[in-house]
């Protein structure tokens, strides 16, 4: 898969209330709402019909799993759990930040971002924002007989420690696309690469090029 180039982009949601995250900073943090950002490799459009979805994984542990749980407690409720940020070319530096806490504390303190209705965080300068609505809870790739059977003897709590010690392990996320946000133009004398999508391939991030040859000739008469 890593010869398999893989759009970038930074899931943003709102941290439940008293979680520590990489945008607090004081204590006026109580009464704010605190933010948080994650940046995802593994982003894809599942399906247009009858609903747009989409789908990501997360490795755990994750505060954005911690967060987008929180959110999504009350399925009832009416509002968006997260918006999925489609970074452009010209945000690798966006991508390394939202990709390292431990280097980054405070990430949204040196990004440009509006909130939607929500009053979750649109990142400035992306291709284009996707507002979206968890549709069911993140199914764990790390256990197979909930994958097998949709059900699983032991609960989560009891598989992750046992399997944290083997390996990395990870939740599939799958949601609603409810509203597609305008994007927002930040960087200046960087128009081309702001239209090209960021993406990842073998380890190292890259854009698109027009191909030597065009991928669709006209068939010969």
């Amino acid at each position: 898969m890593r010869d398999t180039a893989q759009p970038v982009a930074v899931v943003t949601a709102i941290m439940p209330s008293g979680s520590s995250s990489s945008s607090a900073s004081s204590a006026s943090t109580s009464v704010l709402p605190v933010y948080h950002g994650a940046t995802l490799s593994s982003f894809t459009s599942i399906a247009m019909d009858p609903h747009p979805l989409i789908a990501f994984a997360l490795r755990l542990p994750s505060r954005m799993s911690t967060a987008l749980k929180a959110a999504s407690k009350d399925w009832d409720a009416e509002g968006a759990h997260m918006v999925v940020n489609l970074l452009s070319a010209a945000q690798q530096s966006l991508a390394r930040k939202f990709a390292r806490p431990d280097l980054y504390h405070d990430p949204f303190g040196s990004t440009h971002y509006r909130l939607n209705a929500d009053g979750i965080p649109i990142l400035d300068g992306s291709l284009g924002a996707l507002t979206c609505r968890l549709v069911s809870a993140a199914l764990p790739l790390y256990d197979r007989a909930y994958l097998k059977v949709l059900g699983v003897d032991e609960p989560p709590e009891a598989v992750i420690p046992k399997l944290q010690r083997g390996g990395v392990i990870s939740e599939l996320f799958v949601a609603e696309v409810l509203r597609v946000e305008e994007s927002t133009a930040l960087y200046e004398g960087q128009d081309d690469l702001q239209s090209l999508p960021l993406l990842y391939h073998r380890q190292a991030f890259t854009t698109i090029l027009p191909p030597p040859t065009p991928l669709n000739p006209p068939d010969e008469e």
